[in-house]
C-alpha cells in the first residue's frame, strides 16, 4: 500500500531501508528525536481544549468548566465576523455571529470572555489571523486590568496569514500589509509580551482542505521561511524572534506516517534555520507545534467511532512529539461539542499520559526500521515540493500563482476517490455501515444571542469619548500609511475602546482588501 505522501509501505523494513541520516538524541540538534532532552518523562505535554462559542460570558464559563476539569491551557475559538474584521452589527455578519465560535467586538468583551481566570498563571492560544494582533493587544488590555503585566503572559496568536490565502479564506489585506503587520507583531512582542509565541505557522488548516502529510510539512515550512524572510527585511536579528516562532500541525489516524512527519518536519526546520538563516541561538532552530487531531476525519455516522480515532490520532501527537494537543470531541461532526463530549476528549489525553506509560521515555520509536524509513521519506518528499515552491521565486509568488492550493486540491481529489471507490476504507461509512443511527440531540447556539450582542455595541458607542475614538484611528491610518509599527497605535484605540471592526476598517482604508485570482 501507498502512505498518503506518495511513497511505498513496506510489508517488512529491514536495517537497509534506513538512511545514514543520523538520528541524534532528544533536545539536541537536530531534534529528530524532540525538542527538549527530557520531553514528557518530567511533565505531560500541555492539554488544550479549543472552545468559543456564542456570547463571551458563555465561552468563560465553558473555560472555567474546562480548567476544573484539568485543562492545562485555554484555546479560543472565534466567530467568522471576529475573524474576518467585521464588528456583529455590520449587515455582513448577520447570522454568523456567534455560530462558530465567540464574538469579540470590544475590550468589553474581552473583559467578559476571561473573567475570573488568573492570566499570569494559564496559556492562551488564540486561533485568530488577519486580526491576531488586534486581539492579541484586548487580551494585553485586559491583563493590565488585572494587574498583570506583558512579561508574565504565556500563549500564542495563530497569525499565520499565508496559509489563509491557500487553504482558509479569513484574509483581509493583501499579502505585502499583511506580512508588515506580522513582523510588527514580532517586534512589538519582544519587548511587551517577550513570553508571547508571536505566530503559530499552521499546517493544519492545509490538511484539513486535502493536503497530504508531506504537503502539510512542506508549504507550512516554506510559509515560516516567509515570515523569517519578512522579519529580516524588515531589521530584526534572526534570533531575537526565531525562539518565538511556533507551528500547528494534524494528526491524522495514519498513525505511524504520522509519527515520521512530525519528526521529520523538526529535523527539516533545524537545518532551515542553521544553513539558510544563519540562526545560532538553539531555540531559534527548535519546532515547537501545537497539534489537533483531524477534524476532518470525523463522520457523523456512527459518531461513537471517533472517540477511537480521536484516541489514535492523540497517540500519533504525543509520539511524535507535541507540545500542546487539542483532542476533538467525538461529535464535533455533527455540532459544537457539549459539555460532556467536550471534557471526554480531554479525558483521552489525561489517560495517553498517567495511564500508558507513553511519558516515561522519550520518542519510543527510535530506531525502528519501519518508522526512521518513513521519516526519510517524508522528508525527501516535503523538501522536494519545498524547493517547488521557492522555484517561483517566493511562497506568495507561489500563492499568487495558485500552486499550493492546486496541489492540496489536487490530493483531496485524490483521496475522496479512494474513499469513494472503497480503496481506503473509512469505517461506518463505506464500510461497517449500521442500519440506523442513535438520535444525537446537539448543542445549539441562541439566534438571540446576535440581537444581544448588537445591543451592547450600540451601548457601547453611545457612553465612550467617540471623540477620542475618531482621533485615535486617525493617527492608526497614517501609521499604517508610513513605516512606523502600528501596534501601539491599535493598543490606544482599542483602550479607549474602539471595536474591533473599527481598527480592521481604518486598515482596509489604508491597505486594501486581497482579491484573490482564480487559475483555471
Amino acid at each position: 500500500m501507498n502512505a498518503e505522501s506518495g511513497f511505498e509501505i513496506k510489508p517488512v523494513y529491514h536495517p537497509g531501508d534506513v538512511g545514514d541520516a543520523p538520528i541524534g538524541e532528544p533536545g539536541e540538534f537536530p531534534y529528530t528525536r524532540g525538542v527538549y532532552p527530557t520531553m514528557y518523562t518530567e511533565r505531560p505535554w500541555t492539554m488544550r481544549q479549543y472552545a468559543g462559542f456564542g456570547t463571551a460570558a458563555e465561552s468563560n464559563a465553558r473555560y472555567h468548566q474546562l480548567l476544573a476539569a484539568g485543562t492545562m491551557g485555554l484555546s479560543v475559538a472565534f466567530d467568522l465576523p471576529t475573524q474576518m474584521g467585521y464588528d456583529s452589527d455590520d449587515p455582513i455578519a448577520h447570522g454568523e455571529v456567534g455560530k462558530v465560535g465567540v464574538a469579540i467586538d470590544s475590550l468589553d468583551d474581552m473583559r467578559r470572555l476571561f473573567d475570573g481566570i488568573p492570566l499570569d498563571q494559564v496559556s492562551t492560544s488564540m486561533t485568530i489571523n488577519a486580526p491576531g494582533s488586534v486581539l492579541l493587544l484586548l487580551y494585553q488590555l485586559v491583563a493590565e486590568e488585572h494587574g498583570v503585566p506583558g512579561a508574565a503572559l504565556s500563549g500564542t496568536i495563530q497569525n499565520d496569514i499565508l496559509k489563509e490565502y491557500i487553504a482558509r479564506g479569513t484574509y483581509i489585506f493583501p499579502p505585502k500589509p499583511s506580512l508588515r503587520l506580522v513582523a510588527d507583531t514580532f517586534a512589538y512582542c519582544r519587548t511587551e509580551i517577550p513570553k508571547w509565541n508571536t505566530i503559530s505557522i499552521s499546517g493544519y488548516h492545509m490538511a484539513e482542505a486535502g493536503a497530504t502529510p508531506a504537503q502539510e510539512i512542506a508549504f507550512t515550512l516554506a510559509n515560516g521561511m516567509e515570515y523569517v524572510r519578512t522579519a529580516l527585511a524588515a531589521g530584526l536579528a534572526v534570533d531575537d524572534f526565531a525562539p518565538r516562532l511556533s507551528f500547528f500541525f494534524v494528526a491524522r489516524t495514519t498513525l505511524l506516517e504520522e509519527i515520521a512527519k512530525f519528526r521529520a518536519a523538526r529535523r527539516m526546520w533545524a537545518r532551515i534555520m542553521r544553513d539558510e538563516f544563519g540562526a545560532r541561538d538553539p531555540k531559534s532552530l527548535m519546532l515547537r507545534f501545537h497539534t489537533q487531531t483531524a477534524g476532518v476525519q470525523l463522520t457523523a455516522q456512527q459518531p461513537e467511532v471517533n472517540l477511537v480515532r480521536v484516541a489514535i490520532q492523540a497517540l500519533g501527537a504525543v509520539a511524535g512529539g507535541t507540545q500542546s494537543l487539542h483532542t476533538n470531541a467525538y461529535d464535533e461532526a455533527l455540532a459544537l461539542p457539549t459539555e460532556k463530549s467536550a471534557r471526554l476528549a480531554l479525558r483521552t489525553q489525561q489517560v495517553l499520559a498517567y495511564e500508558t506509560g507513553l511519558t516515561g521515555t522519550v520518542d519510543p520509536f527510535a530506531g525502528s526500521y519501519a518508522i526512521e524509513t518513513m521519516t526519510d521519506e517524508v522528508e525527501a518528499e516535503a523538501v522536494a515540493l519545498i524547493e517547488r515552491v521557492f522555484s517561483y521565486g517566493s511562497a506568495v509568488d507561489a500563492i499568487e500563482q495558485g500552486f499550493q492550493k492546486q496541489e492540496i486540491e489536487t490530493s483531496a481529489y485524490r483521496i475522496a476517490n479512494e474513499i469513494d471507490n472503497g480503496d481506503r476504507v473509512v469505517v461506518g461509512v463505506n464500510r461497517f455501515a449500521a442500519d440506523s443511527e442513535e438520535r444525537y440531540e446537539p448543542l445549539r447556539v441562541d439566534p438571540a444571542i446576535e440581537s444581544a450582542q448588537v445591543a451592547r455595541l450600540t451601548e457601547l458607542r453611545l457612553k465612550r469619548d467617540g471623540s477620542a475614538v475618531e482621533r485615535a484611528l486617525a493617527d492608526l491610518a497614517k501609521a499604517a500609511g508610513g513605516t512606523e509599527n502600528v501596534l501601539p497605535l491599535m493598543k490606544e484605540a482599542l483602550r479607549l475602546r474602539a471595536t474591533v471592526g473599527e481598527v480592521c476598517h481604518t486598515l482596509r482604508e489604508v491597505w486594501g482588501t486581497y482579491q484573490p485570482v482564480e487559475h483555471f
